[in-house]
Formats: C-alpha cells, sequence, structure tokens
C-alpha cells in the first residue's frame, strides 16, 4: 500500500511506466492547500482538492466529509488525468494523513494500483529533487469507476464492532479523552473504542514505521487475526491512513465514513470520555 518501493529520482512505479501523481494537501482548519501546491510540488502532480473532491455536501445526518457518489468521484478522477490502466500514487505534507483518503476512495471505487508515496512532499525534498511551481492540469482520463471496493461501517455496526472485534479512534489522544474538540458538537469518543493515534503510525521523519513496530502497535491496540477491525476519526479523513498502515501489514480494516463528525451529531447516541 505504501510507495516505500518507488525510487523518488524518477518515480518509477513498481506497477510499470510512469504513474500520475495526486497532492493532497490538507489540514483540519487550514484552506491554503492549493496555494501551497502551487507554490511547490512535484513535477507533473495535479492538485486534488480534499473538500470539493474527496467528499460530498456535509451535513450533520452524515458528517463533515461524506463520500461522494460515484458520478461526483469519477467526474473528478477523470479530471486528475485517471485512466482506467493508470497507476496511481498519492502524497501531502503531511506524512499521508490526507493523502490516504485519495487512496482509499480510489480503491473504494475499484482502482487499486493506488500507492502512498512514503514520507510525501518532505522525502521529495530530502532526497534532493526539483518542485515544480504553478498549476498542471493532465488529458483527461476515462477511469470508470464500481463502489463497494473497501469495506465501511455505518453507525451501528460502528458501535457493534466495540464487542465483536475492535474500533479504532484515529483522532488525537485529547480529543479521544474529551479534554477539546474544536469542530465537532461533542467532545469524547464512541463508548468502547480503542484510542490509536494516526501520529503512531509515522516516525519523526513523517515516514510509516517499519511493519515489525506497525504489526507490535497494532497488536498491543488489540487487534489480532481472528477478529474485524474497524476505524474511524474526525470524519473519515486520518482514519484512510491507519487503515493504509494496517494494510501495509496485512490487516484488512473498515472505515467508518461518518466518523465523530457524524455520531457526535446525533443525540441518540452515546459518548464516552476520559
Amino acid at each position: 500500500m505504501l510507495a516505500a518501493d518507488l525510487q523518488l529520482g524518477g518515480l518509477e512505479d513498481p506497477f510499470g511506466g510512469a504513474p500520475v501523481l495526486l497532492d493532497v494537501r490538507w489540514a483540519l482548519g487550514r484552506t491554503d492547500g492549493r496555494d501551497r501546491y502551487e507554490e511547490g510540488h512535484l513535477p507533473g502532480a495535479v492538485y486534488v482538492d480534499l473538500e470539493t473532491e474527496l467528499a460530498s455536501v456535509p451535513s450533520p445526518a452524515s458528517g463533515r466529509h461524506p463520500l461522494p457518489s460515484a458520478a461526483e468521484f469519477q467526474r473528478a478522477a477523470r479530471s486528475w488525468g485517471v485512466g482506467t490502466d493508470s497507476r496511481v500514487v498519492v502524497y501531502d505534507d503531511v506524512g499521508g494523513t490526507s493523502a490516504a483518503r485519495a487512496w482509499w476512495l480510489l480503491r473504494w471505487f475499484g482502482h487499486h494500483a493506488v500507492r502512498i508515496l512514503d514520507g510525501g512532499l518532505e522525502a521529495w525534498r530530502r532526497a534532493g529533487h526539483p518542485l515544480e511551481v504553478g498549476l498542471t492540469t493532465r488529458v483527461p482520463g476515462d477511469v470508470v469507476v464500481h463502489p463497494g471496493g473497501m469495506p465501511v461501517l455505518d453507525a451501528d455496526d460502528a458501535a457493534d464492532l466495540t464487542t465483536s472485534g475492535v474500533l479504532l479512534d484515529a483522532r488525537a489522544a485529547e480529543r479521544y479523552r474529551g479534554e477539546v474538540e474544536p469542530v465537532d458538537p461533542q467532545a469524547g469518543h464512541i463508548p468502547g473504542a480503542v484510542s490509536a493515534p494516526t501520529t503512531g503510525n509515522l516516525d519523526d521523519d513523517g515516514t510509516f514505521r517499519p511493519p515489525h513496530e506497525l504489526a507490535a502497535r497494532f497488536a498491543a491496540l488489540g487487534v489480532r487475526e481472528d477478529a474485524p477491525v474497524g476505524v474511524y476519526c474526525g470524519s473519515g479523513v486520518t482514519a484512510a491512513h491507519e487503515i493504509a498502515a494496517l494494510a501495509s501489514v496485512g490487516v484488512t480494516a473498515a472505515l467508518y465514513p461518518g466518523s465523530w463528525s457524524q455520531w457526535s451529531n446525533d443525540p441518540g447516541r452515546p459518548v464516552a470520555t476520559g
């Protein structure tokens, strides 16, 4: 799932040929992703707007980043230049925590030839490679999407998983505990969920921790072969990064797309703190 095996100099894809590069600059509370992209990005990379292209219209009932419809996502993916046979590499400047949303959506919509560039923009810079400025566009692609390629949970499924398996909360620990809540109506977590901050998947340099360390981390959190695993976060973005980390050590996990932004807007759902 990770693009650690890519040669940064020419981005030689393990699938063969030059990949479509997608730049997913996004962070909670920031709106300058496109500006940062235009100031410098991997040569040939196309900017992807997470708010408008990797999510549908938000609402209290569906959360802050609902999954886009097949028509919406197909239109966006074609505009990035993704074709039926394209190899895709996604990256960002926050350790892959936003790029993973594009990785997950492409796979959910049936396009599995996609990788996350391990270390993202900073790894590219550390390797001494040049950046391109301005806005890059590509010839539209012809990809045809088919939703359902990755497992998902709804709110009831997420609640059930706290007893039938393990439900991981990928938000920062202080949000899980309910000490702070910057955007959603209630602070806390889904009762029975286990705190597993996404940042714990990364080394200090923003690359994924080695597989043996990730495997040990998830085992300590209660992940085991004989039990289903689900992940949620604030709105279904950084949880995709946790799913990628789990996939890199052979664990298939389901995403709760509505995540805390949906759960905390439902007065009938219980909330735990601490």
